[in-house]
């Protein structure tokens, strides 16, 4: 896929600071369960880009083939944590916002496993990896992974 264009040529100060609060936001949680929504807010959304870029830093923090492969159909699968399960409901709650109104019970479930802080960290990772989708969808970006990487590591410098 070719991109429509560079998004962080195009409009740097501005992708620069998303960038540097897509890494802060990324880092508020526990890492595993952070890819995890990230993968399937991406899944859901189409989002192939994303779908490759974290499932490649999902494998190298250790998530299994298991966990990953089963991720779109987590209410089966016995692998995952109540806590988890909770955050991917939430997840597909509001990354599917318009088609009904499933977050009241997603919302419901959150309170027995995050605190208050923890649901605005994870509804703000939610909105940022929205954000990332369409930003990857609607330019046609692909990044590969060690180069999204190195980028994170510029905006950290």
């Amino acid at each position: 896929m070719t991109a429509k264009i560079d998004v962080f040529s195009a409009a740097p100060a501005l992708m620069k600071k998303w960038m540097g609060v897509s890494v802060d936001v990324a880092a508020s949680l526990e890492p595993s369960l952070i890819e995890l929504v990230k993968i399937r807010a991406s899944q859901i959304n189409g989002c192939a880009n994303c779908i490759n870029m974290h499932t490649a830093e999902a494998r190298a923090q250790g998530e299994t083939e298991q966990r990953i492969y089963l991720l779109s159909a987590w209410r089966e699968a016995p692998c995952y944590s109540d806590r988890e399960r909770a955050a991917l409901g939430w997840t597909e709650a509001l990354t599917r916002l318009s088609e009904g109104h499933a977050q009241e019970s997603a919302y419901e479930a959150l309170w027995g496993h995050f605190t208050a802080e923890e649901q605005v960290k994870l509804t703000l990772m939610i909105n940022v990896i929205n954000g990332w989708n369409r930003l990857a969808v609607g330019f046609g970006l692909w990044f590969e992974p060690a180069v999204a990487k190195a980028a994170q590591a510029d905006v950290a410098a």
